[in-house]
């Protein structure tokens, strides 16, 4: 339960100022604290007079019929509240051209803030990085396009993403069972202006992370494309799963005591796995016997705070750029809640929803070995030294490898992946040579990622480095 701050609370003209409004959130979330906070700033501009664009710069967009369609040319990428989130954005829907040209100002451009508008996510933020700049977003989605000639598009952002940004954004949330924010309600915020060189320094920081970011997502696709070229299958590169004849009406001859699900015999996944085995390589569970192939651990949370414990992941947050998962007690868990440096963790428990994060694999390396992850990943973890993790990882990114684990689930409404018939995955192995530079390519991204993540915990430490000098 939040209650207000007992140094600070609420008095009367706070609810003038806020038309009589009588829900909490505004008040026991940290916005009216936020705000009289910086009044005592030298100077503040509200949002609305620092945009330009449509309807005044900050924006949503129309309810609209949704087409979605597999065919890259007659389709664009579509971003909803929960992908603008993410930090792969490889698998994203796509909807029909014809009507994203008709709401051609739903089209992102680069620099824009993005804000969730609605719903379990209303109310967080996104910056809209270079790759995002042919992607379309959802009416769900608050665009905020900075006036260039007025103030700098990451200062703008980095100012949001803060700390005074978040109360201020999440006090303007309102509804009960979905939550809402609208336009209006935010072009109201005080933003902090600075001198030039402050701005335009914090401003360079969450660009040079955008752009790190990025890097990191082209770098991870070329991996993918460098590891089916080098086993001798490019055209598994682009296997247009929707464009092929669907698995209705096929007979199996034999198929023994393991499996008598059709889903696991489709055909369409039996070509995969063909195309797979025709190239020299190991089946899955003899990379991993030596490391791990495997769920992870149940066990009991118990929630911490922050300074004693640790950050657990799950499915949803785990594919975020920065996940939010809930503290808990290490001590209070077993040590399988950590992850070995590279290894891959695949979401093993869901619904077969196209968008859904079933399948859908990570790589942990670098600062996301602090984290905790839930049971509900497959933990992949090669015992070959010749095959390292990156290397894998390289091919379970894939659309071949997504749609072959699919066809592995097992379960009723919750599916889960078919414990003996994901150690038959072949998995080609390309000349030591390429696999090393393949391997290299993947650390490489995700180095990249969290210099990323560096430089934009800078630009927040040195935005609220200067507000608190300045309030004093």
């Amino acid at each position: 339960m939040k209650i207000a701050s007992l140094s600070n609370p609420v008095t009367s003209d706070w609810f003038t100022e806020q038309g009589l409004r009588l829900d909490a959130s505004p008040y026991v979330s940290g916005s009216l604290e936020a705000k009289k906070m910086l009044e005592r700033l030298p100077r503040t501009e509200p949002l609305a007079s620092l945009v330009s664009g449509r309807n005044g710069g900050i924006f949503s967009g129309p309810m609209f019929r949704r087409v979605f369609l597999t065919d890259p040319n007659h389709s664009v990428p579509f971003l909803g509240t929960k992908d603008m989130m993410a930090a792969d954005l490889t698998g994203l829907p796509r909807l029909r051209k014809s009507d994203a040209e008709a709401l051609s100002y739903l089209k992102l451009k680069p620099g824009m803030t993005l804000i969730s508008r609605s719903g379990f996510n209303a109310g967080r933020r996104a910056y809209a990085r270079p790759d995002m700049g042919n992607c379309w977003a959802s009416e769900d989605i608050v665009k905020v396009e900075p006036d260039p000639k007025k103030i700098k598009s990451g200062y703008l952002y980095a100012f949001l993403l803060s700390q005074f940004g978040e109360s201020l954004v999440r006090g303007s949330v309102y509804g009960s069972a979905v939550k809402h924010i609208e336009p209006h309600h935010i072009a109201g915020i005080p933003v902090p202006r600075f001198d030039a060189a402050v701005e335009g320094r914090i401003h360079r920081l969450v660009e040079s992370s955008a752009r790190l970011r990025a890097q990191y997502q082209a770098d991870l696709v070329a991996a993918t494309k460098d590891f089916f070229d080098s086993v001798g299958l490019s055209e598994l590169n682009d296997i247009q799963w929707h464009q092929q004849e669907r698995d209705l009406g096929f007979e199996v001859p034999s198929v023994g005591r393991v499996s008598l699900r059709a889903l696991n015999f489709a055909p369409r996944a039996q070509k995969l796995m063909a195309k797979l085995s025709s190239v020299p390589g190991k089946l899955l569970g003899q990379i991993c016997a030596g490391g791990q192939l495997g769920s992870g651990v149940r066990f009991k949370r118990v929630d911490s705070n922050p300074e004693h414990g640790v950050q657990l992941v799950g499915q949803r947050q785990g594919f975020w750029l920065r996940p939010e998962g809930r503290w808990i007690s290490a001590a209070q868990a077993p040590a399988g809640i950590f992850a070995h440096d590279e290894s891959i963790m695949i979401a093993a428990q869901g619904t077969l929803g196209e968008n859904e994060v079933f399948c859908r694999p990570l790589f942990i390396t670098g600062s996301w070995l602090k984290y905790a992850y839930t049971q509900h990943f497959l933990r992949v973890v090669s015992g070959d030294p010749e095959i390292p993790g990156a290397y894998l990882f390289a091919f379970f990114r894939s659309e071949a490898a997504f749609r072959l684990l699919r066809s592995l689930s097992a379960g009723g409404k919750q599916q889960d992946i078919h414990e003996s018939l994901r150690a038959e995955i072949p998995i080609p192995l390309a000349p030591p040579a390429d696999r090393d530079r393949i391997a290299a390519t993947v650390r490489a991204a995700y180095h990249k990622r969290d210099r990323a993540d560096v430089l934009e915990d800078r630009a927040l430490a040195l935005l609220t480095a200067v507000i608190e000098e300045a309030i004093g």
